[in-house]
């Protein structure tokens, strides 16, 4: 199995092969962890995405890391809660799916996901780590890439909510 850790960072900061952007359906960049990726990547990042045409929600796209220090970025498009009777729980567990499927594709080593869905989006940080924890651990049992795996929160609350899932989690299973 993979080696899953919790860590309290800015994402665009981390030499990984792969990190994850919380992207909204257009990908020509938006607010939080978006804008934050588009903004270090550098206007490279824009044209990239312009050819991509967009991104269907639980979908992934991946792109050059630009000027990041992460090779790639793999663009993906979390759900809006709507209160959870839309979909919302399968679509957000395609994000992971879509996302880790591109980088076992390229053989990446390591990926960085932020918590995605939690920020404008207004998923339930709890229920959202769950299934994110749930989705990577269900993967990694079956792919040999990617072997590290980062789950990125940039501040304390988001950052507990995926640490006692954690821990949840690998305790059941």
């Amino acid at each position: 199995m993979s080696d899953i850790k919790v860590i309290q960072a800015d994402i665009t900061t981390l030499r990984v092969d792969a990190i994850v952007n919380a992207a909204n359906n257009s990908l020509l960049g938006g607010g939080g962890v978006d804008g934050a990726i588009h903004q270090a990547a550098g206007p490279e990042l824009l044209q990239a995405c312009k050819k991509l045409n967009g991104c269907a929600t639980g979908e992934a796209k991946i792109t050059s890391g630009y000027q990041l220090p992460s090779r790639y970025i793999i663009h993906t498009v979390g759900p809006v809660w709507h209160g959870g009777d839309q979909n919302e729980a399968s679509l957000l567990a395609s994000c992971y799916y879509q996302s880790l499927q591109l980088a076992a594709d390229k053989k990446l080593n390591s990926i960085a996901f932020p918590a995605i869905s939690c920020g404008v989006y207004g998923y339930p940080a709890d229920q959202a780590a769950d299934i994110a924890i749930s989705e990577i651990i269900q993967f990694t049992k079956h792919n040999r890439y990617p072997e590290k795996i980062f789950l990125v929160s940039f501040n304390n609350n988001i950052h507990k909510v995926l640490e006692n899932s954690l821990d949840r989690i690998i305790k059941v299973k």
